[in-house]
């Protein structure tokens, strides 16, 4: 007993009145495992559910990083006091520093604090698909710095959360997981305007991820400079991946139409022409 006494009291770094123990460090490793082990417990036990509905476990995840983060700031509290640092004179000796650092790094804290919004308030959350500056982005993971999303060309995206807080961002599965989108045709003047409504209401019902329950419209928007302007609007849970369903749902189109001997027209443009011919007879004869 004596020699493990011994051990755990050796000193391993000894400055004036400051000194660190074997038996600190062990606590330190002691503390560290026992956080990750309370937090692998959370974890479970905040995700149980084999399958979660999308919203639920966006839900669940912030709640998490919420609760991590805490639980990860109350330890480093306990590791700084067992090694003998007391946190009163660690924050009041650096005070100046943390100044100098809070000018220099005004952004960085704008971002931990919107990341603190975006966990709490949930406005967004992990799952959701996002328009970011005219990019769609599935988000993947939410930190306190940045959040990591997927485009659709399967590239991953860093976003600043103050970005996310400050700007227009516009949240395709922050209500329902289905959205209306649409496709426009413009069919040649003198089409049966009735067989292009019915055919086109057709081709969205043939696509699977359309969705049936809901009402596709038919719009007849205008009378363009050489067509006869139609849009198709439809709901469908394939948000993120919505222009692959655009670009099926238009090959059914035009199929469609060729069947029924319906014209897409090219654009027109008449052109006139003004001849000098007569000027120049004119200048001749004198």
């Amino acid at each position: 007993m004596n020699s493990i006494k011994d051990f755990l009291e050796f000193e391993l770094v000894h400055l004036g009145n400051y000194s660190i123990q074997v038996f600190s460090l062990v606590s330190v490793v002691l503390i560290y495992l026992v956080t990750r082990f309370v937090l692998w417990l959370i974890k479970k036990t905040i995700f149980r559910k084999e399958k979660l509905d999308p919203r639920e476990k966006g839900n669940a995840y912030a709640l998490f990083q919420i609760i991590k983060y805490f639980i990860w700031i109350a330890s480093v509290a306990f590791m700084l006091e067992t090694i003998g640092i007391k946190l009163t004179v660690f924050l009041a000796g650096s005070a100046a520093l943390l100044v100098g650092l809070g000018l220099g790094l005004q952004q960085t804290f704008n971002d931990f604090i919107s990341g603190i919004i975006l966990l709490s308030e949930r406005s967004i959350k992990v799952g959701d698909i996002l328009t970011v500056d005219d990019d769609v982005v599935k988000i993947q993971e939410i930190s306190l710095r940045t959040s990591k999303g997927l485009n659709r060309d399967e590239i991953s995206v860093i976003l600043p959360n103050s970005v996310l807080t400050s700007s227009k961002v516009i949240n395709w599965s922050h209500q329902s997981n289905r959205n209306r989108f649409k496709v426009e045709v413009g069919v040649a003047y003198g089409s049966d305007v009735d067989l292009v409504s019915k055919l086109l209401t057709e081709s969205a019902l043939a696509h699977p991820e359309v969705s049936h329950d809901q009402l596709i419209d038919v719009r007849f928007i205008n009378f363009g400079a050489s067509s006869l302007d139609f849009q198709l609007l439809f709901y469908s849970e394939s948000i993120f991946r919505i222009e692959k369903v655009k670009s099926d749902i238009r090959k059914i189109i035009n199929k469609k139409f060729i069947e029924n001997k319906i014209e897409i027209p090219f654009t027109q443009m008449d052109l006139h022409l003004k001849s000098k011919q007569s000027n120049n007879a004119n200048i001749i004869s004198e």
